[in-house]
């Protein structure tokens, strides 16, 4: 992967953080992160308003392939903006870093990566499989503000990235131009 880096920490003498560390923080929230806890991390997604203004609320998010992957119903004003206006960004703290990433989403609607993305919300504790089309998805559960399935699957491919380490372990602050 082509990218730029930036130490935002470089005037407070903190090392750039490396994307392969925060990549695999984030990849880690898939499988040791309980979603029955109440102290799982939380993924926030913001999306653009028609009027400009920016709206942010929390969503059943994953890593997966170098992309974050979430889900929302159809009726859902996120799913309106990101119908209207792909710009978005989602962050999220791990266990080192908090993390966001901004760029463009799409509704996913093959029906491999739908069944793809479906197993590894099964993998991380959300009991998710393709619907009958195989274009959304089903699960006996869900935020009750998302409505009746089926779920859509929406892919964020990240154009910037900021990670800002958490602990004397994880030192530094680094934007990334993907």
């Amino acid at each position: 992967m082509n990218m730029q880096t930036t130490n935002l920490g470089e005037a407070d003498g903190l090392p750039v953080v490396e994307w392969s560390r925060v990549e695999a923080q984030l990849e880690d929230l898939v499988t040791h992160d309980d979603p029955h806890s109440p102290n799982r991390c939380t993924f926030w997604l913001t999306t653009v308003n028609a009027d400009g203004s920016p709206h942010v609320t929390s969503v059943g998010a994953l890593w997966h392939a170098g992309s974050c992957w979430f889900q929302t119903g159809r009726r859902t004003r996120k799913a309106r903006n990101v119908g209207r206006d792909p710009r978005c960004a989602i962050s999220v703290a791990t266990k080192a870093y908090d993390v966001m990433v901004s760029g463009d989403a799409r509704r996913v609607t093959d029906p491999a990566l739908v069944a793809e993305i479906a197993a590894l919300w099964a993998k991380s504790g959300w009991p998710a499989k393709p619907d009958a089309s195989g274009t959304g998805i089903t699960a006996p559960f869900n935020a009750p503000t998302l409505g009746p399935p089926p779920w859509f699957v929406y892919e964020l491919t990240p154009r910037t990235g900021t990670a800002v380490g958490t602990s004397e372990e994880a030192p530094g602050s680094t934007r990334w131009q993907f």
